[in-house]
């Protein structure tokens, strides 16, 4: 079969012939039908990802959208999503025309999403999703702030708390033109990151300091985030686009008594994530979340890898 192969760590990967993934003792054969390429891709094909990468060469791919071949849980013919247990981590991915993943972690999209939507949702969207309903869910009425909400998982964390009932939500990033992109998706007020970003974030966040803090960030931005929340503030950490260290002063933390909250896709239960990606889908067919999306073809996925190290606008996503 077809398949985007890593061959040596550091590299993009590119179309070859593949054996056909074998299934049974737990796992499902699926037939691609569209696969999101998320950063996660481009740090285990480096080769010093800290969860590991499958020896070369592999089929690259954390998550897939496609048609059951077979499985011991789904019947021939149903469209799932699937990502975790290893699939592009540990193992060959989903980036081929038919992927091997476990049972377990496959969830049936719902029937009115297209192929692409429901690929591009899964680990970008939940990434943005799940911090604001299950890790820190967002109460009636309060502020929240998005360090990062020019990017993908940025936007769904803005659009999910204007939809849970946020009072107030402040949109930090440093790409103006998809700052006012993010305005129109629902943030109240934006900040554009870089020089003075302390001073401009604390007149945004006069008379309504942040309660939540989604930081897709790390870094610079947060340390001027701690600065400007309020007591008993939420921050929950995803990403340290801004940098792998934050210096947080000891009484910013202890006496505002600052609780934060480590995330990652990997470590939510697997029926929280199948709950959260089913009801994230449902909004976004409803018109509630929006996220820009561009479907390329598979075999091009040499160019998409390289648009992917640029960080591209929209989310790209791998169709057959």
């Amino acid at each position: 079969m077809r398949a985007a192969v890593i061959t040596e760590y550091g590299r993009p990967p590119a179309i070859a012939e593949r054996e056909q993934p074998q299934g049974g003792d737990g796992k499902a054969i699926v037939e691609l039908r569209a696969a999101a390429l998320n950063p996660v891709d481009l740090a285990v094909a480096s080769g010093t990802f800290p969860a590991g990468s499958p020896p070369v060469p592999y089929v690259p791919g954390a998550e897939g959208v496609g048609t059951v071949v077979e499985s011991g849980r789904f019947a021939a013919g149903t469209r799932v999503w699937a990502s975790g247990r290893g699939l592009g981590v540990l193992a060959d991915g989903t980036f081929a025309e038919r992927f091997a993943a476990a049972d377990e972690v496959m969830v049936e999209v719902p029937e009115a999403a297209s192929d692409e939507l429901a690929a591009a949702l899964g680990v970008a969207g939940l990434a943005g999703w799940l911090p604001v309903t299950w890790a820190a869910p967002v109460r009636a009425g309060e502020t929240v702030l998005v360090l990062g909400a020019t990017g993908n998982v940025g936007a769904v964390a803005v659009q999910g708390a204007k939809l849970l009932g946020a009072g107030r939500i402040v949109a930090a990033g440093r790409d103006a033109s998809r700052l006012a992109e993010v305005a129109a998706l629902g943030a109240d007020v934006t900040v554009e990151i870089g020089d003075d970003f302390r001073e401009r974030l604390a007149a945004a966040c006069e008379g309504a300091p942040p309660t939540l803090v989604v930081d897709a960030l790390w870094g610079p931005p947060l340390e001027a985030a701690l600065t400007v929340t309020a007591p008993g503030a939420r921050i929950v950490h995803l990403g340290q686009s801004a940098g792998v260290t934050a210096t947080l002063p000891s009484g910013l933390v202890r006496g505002k008594g600052t609780q934060i909250i480590g995330y990652s896709n990997f470590g939510v239960p697997l029926d929280a994530v199948a709950k959260g990606y089913r009801d994230l889908v449902e909004h976004a067919v409803a018109g509630h979340i929006r996220l820009d999306l561009e479907t390329v073809p598979l075999d091009t996925v040499a160019d998409a890898w390289a648009r992917q190290a640029a960080g591209p606008d929209a989310k790209l996503v791998l169709a057959r």
